[in-house]
């Protein structure tokens, strides 16, 4: 395995441990032993990256993940993600790093992605960019819907971290590959890869210990949970973005 990335793996690994993570992983059979394909995963929280890496560790790959450049530029987490072969993204010019993604696709490699693009504060699926299906269509490589539940109450949006020893349950689950080529109508594609994170997300939100009293603030609305519905995440994720494009251009608040 690569030094850097075993090196990572080793030290996640061991904050898990530290941390009692009770991870339970199932469809790692859905893995690909070898090749590329482009594993779409859900996003409620910060510690998602290593969680989905978990995943494919257990079926012994190594995924790479597109991550927005600022974590590339930073004088820690910068060297790290070169070495482990991630790729940046630019949001505003991502030409760059979608014939990146290809290219390491096209090598075997996988292509980890969220397309919800950022953390969903409403913990249910937010809607998807089109940038997995159209990877996986231009490198002839399936689509792998991943889903993490639980992985939000250690650390997420608008919550303070939980990073003690908190033997979180925490589920990961892989469905079976969706095969996707140049000739599907990448919309449809798009809607199948929905569906089926949908109804893994959902499976394992059934599967999970009830959550109760402060806890509740974990779980979606549509399951009686506190967080924001969806709409209102929508809103308070509008007000974010404002907020930082008028701060870039040193109109906001310092």
């Amino acid at each position: 395995m690569e030094p850097v990335y075993a090196s990572v793996i080793t030290f996640a690994r061991a904050v898990f441990a530290l941390q009692g993570l009770r991870i339970t992983v199932s469809g790692a059979e859905n893995v690909p032993a070898t090749g590329g394909a482009v594993m779409a995963v859900n996003h409620t929280g910060y510690l998602d990256f290593a969680l989905a890496g978990e995943v494919a560790r257990r079926s012994g790959r190594l995924v790479r993940f597109m991550a927005k450049e600022q974590v590339f530029r930073h004088p820690v987490s910068g060297p790290l993600m070169r070495g482990m072969h991630h790729i940046p993204v630019d949001r505003d010019a991502g030409a760059a790093s979608y014939r990146a993604a290809v290219q390491a696709l096209r090598a075997g490699e996988i292509v980890g992605v969220f397309p919800e693009a950022t953390i969903s504060r409403s913990f249910e699926l937010k809607e998807f960019k089109s940038g997995a299906v159209r990877m996986a269509a231009a490198a002839g490589v399936p689509l792998l819907p991943t889903v993490i539940w639980g992985s939000q109450r250690i650390w997420t949006k608008d919550h303070p971290k939980r990073l003690g020893r908190t033997r979180t349950p925490v589920i990961l689950s892989v469905g079976a590959p969706i095969p996707v080529s140049r000739k599907d109508d990448q919309e449809v594609m798009l809607r199948s890869l929905r569906k089926a994170m949908t109804e893994l997300l959902h499976a394992a939100q059934d599967a999970y210990p009830p959550l109760t009293g402060d806890d509740l603030k974990y779980l979606p609305a549509r399951l009686g949970g506190t967080a924001p519905t969806p709409e209102r995440a929508a809103e308070m994720d509008l007000a974010e973005s404002a907020a930082r494009a008028a701060k870039r251009a040193g109109t906001g608040p310092n």
